[in-house]
């Protein structure tokens, strides 16, 4: 990354990096006034030093985004009590910061936000339900948008019953 960049130019670099002023930068890094003044946006221009700095930035960047395992790993450790908060705590010779454990509203949300990840519909009888009357409601719309739109095979000699009554769709029309 640093490959081809001099000692200066690779503090230079670091300095724009902290506060993005070129001019600074280059008396930090030990280049004179008249330099820095006259050729600091010049420095910016050098093929080696853009790439280190935009090497750089990427790298603090990608720090700087929670990956996905990182976001599981802590609704894990919400959900299980072992992450704490400072809280400030009013006591009677005034107030203290103490750690708290989440509470059970945030252990819940933890656990909401981990099952919208990983749904355990193989494993939850109810849920697993749920899904099956959902598809089942879908296949019946499906039929009768088919059947409204004269799209249904004519050797298809299926009946549609309806949940309601229990009768055949269209027996009472």
């Amino acid at each position: 990354m640093s490959r081809g960049l001099t000692a200066k130019q690779r503090v230079f670099a670091d300095e724009y990096l902290k506060d993005g002023n070129a001019y600074q930068a280059a008396i930090k890094a030990g280049y004179s006034d008249n330099y820095a003044k006259a050729q600091s946006s010049k420095l910016l221009e050098n093929v080696g030093i853009k790439s280190y700095i935009d090497a750089k930035m990427s790298e603090i960047e990608s720090k700087k985004i929670a990956t996905a395992r990182e976001v599981m790993e802590f609704y894990a450790r919400v959900l299980r009590g072992d992450e704490t908060e400072e809280v400030v705590v009013a006591g009677l010779d005034g107030a203290e910061v103490v750690e708290r454990k989440p509470q059970l509203k945030d252990r819940m949300s933890a656990a909401r936000e981990i099952m919208k990840r990983y749904p355990l519909a193989g494993n939850d009888p109810a849920l697993a339900e749920q899904l099956r009357k959902i598809k089942a409601e879908a296949d019946i719309a499906e039929w009768k948008a088919k059947e409204l739109l004269g799209d249904n095979n004519a050797e298809d000699k299926t009946t549609l019953i309806d949940d309601i009554g229990g009768e055949a769709d269209g027996a009472n029309n």
